[in-house]
Formats: C-alpha cells, structure tokens, sequence
C-alpha cells in the first residue's frame, strides 16, 4: 500500500460489534480467530495486513451472496486498488490479482474459460483416472512404510498427503513429474507470509515463464491432457489466449493440490483425536464419506477466500457493503454456523445426520472446479492409509502440530506420526 494509513482511512465505520479484527498472518490460533469471526456476526469487519474487508461468516448468507451478481471478481471494482492506495506491494494481491483465468472474471467469459476445465473433471474422466490414484497412494505408503520402519518418526504431511495431490494434479495437466517438487516448493513460498513480496512476486513471474513455455510445448505437441484440452478449447469460435491458459492451469495447479493436502490431513488428524470415532470408521459402522463431509465442514481447507468486490450496494442484515468494498468468504466461520449445523457445530462427529450440507467449495457460478476430484483422492488415500497403518498414531501431542503462516489456506507445518 503506498499509503500507512489507508485502513484507517478506508475502514468501515465502527458499530456496536466493535473494531476490524484482524486476521493473523501467523495463524496461531485458527480456532480463536474463527470463533470471533462468527461471533461478530453475519459479516464481521475484518483487516488484512493492513487492508479493510468485510468477513462472510453464516452459511446461509454467504450461499446468498455468491449468486448476487452485485459482487463481482474484477479488481478494477475495488476503491483501494483503483485509487492507488493498495498496490503490487501488498503481500496478498496475488490471491486477488492473478492474472486473466476463469477464477478472475464473471458471466460469459468466465463460462468460457471455465468449460474445457469442467469437461475434463467430469465423474466419469474421474473414474477413468482413479487407477493411477490408487497407484500412486499404494507407492506413497510403500515410501511412508520404508521411512517409518522401525519406529522412525515420518511427516506424513511430506511423505504422503503433499505429493499424491500433486502426483494426480500434474499428471492432469501434462506436468512432468521432475517438475514435481519444483512447482511443491514454489507454491508453498508463494502462500507463506514469511516471504518477502519483492520475492512473491518473482516467483509469480518464474511460474508464468514455466506455464508459458508449457503451453508452448503442448501447443506444438499436444497430448491427453487438460493443458492441451485448454489450447484447443473452443466457445462460439473464439479460443483461449495464451495468457488465459496460463491464468487457468497457475489457479488450477495450486487449488488442485493445496485443497486435498489440508483434506487429507485435517481428516486424519481428527479422526486420531477421537478414536471413538476412528474405531466406528474402522469398523465400517460409518462411511469414509462421512468423514470427508465432516472434515471438510469443521475444519475446511480453505480458511478466507479473497475476494469479491461490490458493484453497488448491498445489504446484509443490519449492515451495508458499500459500492467498492471488498468482501472474503470466510469458509472455516462457515463451517462452525451454529443456525446451520446446530449446536455442536464446534464438534467433529461423522454421525451427523446425512448430507452434511456444507458449502467448503463454494457456491454459485465460482464452485470449485475441483471438488470432485480432491473428494475422490481422500476416498481413496484415507481408507488405504488406515487399512496399511491402523496403529497410526501422532508422534507429538496435538498442540504442537504448527499451522503454516498462510493466510487463506488451512495447512500445517509437518504432521509427525508413528505407524504403529
């Protein structure tokens, strides 16, 4: 921001729920943090590194507002960035400002850049690629199994739960699997607040030469996969650019992986913190579906979504989103909405009732492309974890499991277990 003041400046006024609360770059305590949120109320006033946003924290609302058409995804709507008081400098405008891509823009053109994607995440496509999922998980634990030999202590996180996604989100796009680590390491920097911004923003210009020169290879050589399928996506005529390409498979790539990495680890971690409920699972008393909705409703992956801009505006209940005012759908608030699970919306229990009527992957136009496929890797990573490893056991207490200092995503730092 060029201007130290501008959150004072721009900040909503003040009401009777009190001042901004201010989301923590280090997230030191998510739990905290998401229970003032939703007690602020349907929309809590929120800062962002220095940056005002109004917070979404009610299921209901939030399923409302990402169908109205008054909050679009065009940065240009935003006061702060078109006055010039948030600029490049700002640690999170890549999650904003991200380039041209179907997770950037609304209406038609978003449809249009959106369709191949879709297309080649049908259920059917997933079925058809649900052997090399299987594979890869069985390679995984044989990898996990080695390093654990012995009563070693392994980081599940690094072993297991960060590469399959990875492994099943490359080999959609056509990403060669040496390339691996490099786009794991990239990712994870690009996330972090404890990456300098000059560097942020270097490693966003290395991911659009890497996507760039990716596109430029499947161009002359295409193949099956969804980088190819983008190239020669055609709507009414008119193809996506090169620069739509990239935006596409740069969003696709971090989401693809990021959002099953959290899924993954969240569920075991919960499930190794009520074993009652382990031992139920186990038994088949409860589905591994169950488990995946319960997870991904009490501890989403994605924590804040960045963020949708008011055209106009828009009231929500006793407050008003002002025409120009950024808006976050915090998703993990979501999940805990006592008015739509009840209660115990703070408790994990897969013997809710089924469906478990979450909303983690968004709603609207904006759903996550992916979901299908991240809920097809967790059904199968999940089940083969504890069919190999059922003394599976974290080597710390829980308390010392460190989150990442990531500001959207819900992930931790290393997840260390004992096999047996």
């Amino acid at each position: 921001m060029n201007c130290p003041h501008a959150a004072a400046q721009a900040a909503p006024a003040p009401g009777p729920k009190g001042e901004s609360i201010a989301i923590d770059p280090m997230v030191r305590d998510l739990d905290g943090e998401t229970a003032r949120l939703r007690d602020a109320g349907v929309l809590a006033r929120i800062d962002l590194l220095g940056v005002p946003a109004w917070a979404v924290t009610r299921h209901a609302e939030a399923r409302r507002l990402l169908v109205d058409q008054r909050l679009v995804k065009d940065i240009n709507a935003w006061e702060l960035w078109r006055s010039g008081e948030v600029t490049r400098d700002w640690p999170l405008i890549g999650m904003v400002d991200a380039g041209r891509s179907m997770f950037t823009v609304d209406g038609a053109e978003h449809r249009r850049l959106r369709a191949k994607t879709s297309q080649a995440l049908t259920p059917r496509r997933l079925e058809a690629i649900r052997p090399d999922i299987e594979k890869f998980t069985e390679e995984l634990l044989d990898t996990l199994a080695a390093q654990g030999a012995g009563g070693e202590v392994v980081d599940l996180k690094a072993v297991f739960a960060q590469p399959l996604p990875m492994r099943v989100v490359g080999m959609l796009m056509g990403v060669d699997e040496s390339q691996h680590a490099m786009l794991t390491q990239r990712y994870k920097a690009f996330f972090s607040m404890l990456t300098p911004q000059e560097e942020r923003l270097a490693l966003l210009a290395e991911l659009d030469v890497f996507y760039a020169e990716l596109v430029r290879e499947r161009t002359a050589r295409p193949g099956d996969d969804l980088t190819s399928a983008l190239i020669l996506a055609e709507e009414g005529g008119d193809p996506l650019t090169e620069e739509e390409v990239i935006g596409n498979l740069k969003a696709m790539v971090a989401a693809g992986h990021e959002t099953t990495i959290g899924l993954i680890l969240n569920a075991v971690r919960a499930l190794l913190a009520n074993p009652g409920q382990l031992r139920k699972v186990l038994a088949g008393e409860v589905g591994w579906g169950a488990v995946i909705e319960e997870t991904l409703r009490w501890d989403t992956p994605t924590t804040h979504l960045l963020m949708r801009f008011a055209t106009e505006d828009v009231t929500v209940g006793d407050e008003v989103i002002r025409k120009g005012e950024g808006v976050v759908i915090s998703y993990r608030a979501i999940g805990r909405d006592v008015q739509q699970h009840g209660d115990d919306a703070d408790a994990f229990d897969v013997t809710r009732p089924a469906p478990i009527r979450h909303m983690t992957f968004g709603h609207g136009p904006h759903i996550c492309p992916g979901a299908a496929l991240s809920r097809v890797e967790a059904g199968v990573a999940l089940p083969a974890l504890f069919a190999r490893f059922p003394g599976l056991r974290l080597a710390v207490p829980d308390e010392e499991i460190a989150k990442l200092p990531v500001m959207t995503q819900n992930d931790m730092a290393a997840f260390p277990v004992l096999l047996s």
